[in-house]
């Protein structure tokens, strides 16, 4: 399976992470949303917190560039949502 990378910020707790994370072959033929999705299921399965809510305002992929960009809030507890932007690409050790 190939790997991806994937940098998440959310403004109000000022964090940063990256990830790798393995998906499909074609994930980058899959629309944005689907992509992001398929990340934060990785993403779930490793964090401390478990399931991690989330809302998508805008996701858009650079199919020149092999980026795919995200923004949205993010729901810890009962807040009411962080905002995040998210950009996933196709890790540079795999061809």
């Amino acid at each position: 399976m190939p790997t991806y990378s994937a940098v998440l910020m959310h403004g109000s707790r000022g964090g940063e992470g990256r990830y790798t994370f393995e998906g499909p072959e074609k994930l980058f033929k899959k629309t944005p949303v689907k992509i992001m999705r398929t990340f934060m299921e990785d993403l779930e399965t490793r964090s401390p917190i478990g399931h991690i809510e989330y809302e998508i305002n805008a996701a858009i992929k650079n199919k020149e560039a092999g980026v795919v960009t995200v923004i949205g809030d993010l729901h810890f507890d009962e807040d009411n949502g962080q905002p995040f932007m998210c950009m996933i690409t196709k890790a540079e050790d795999d061809s």
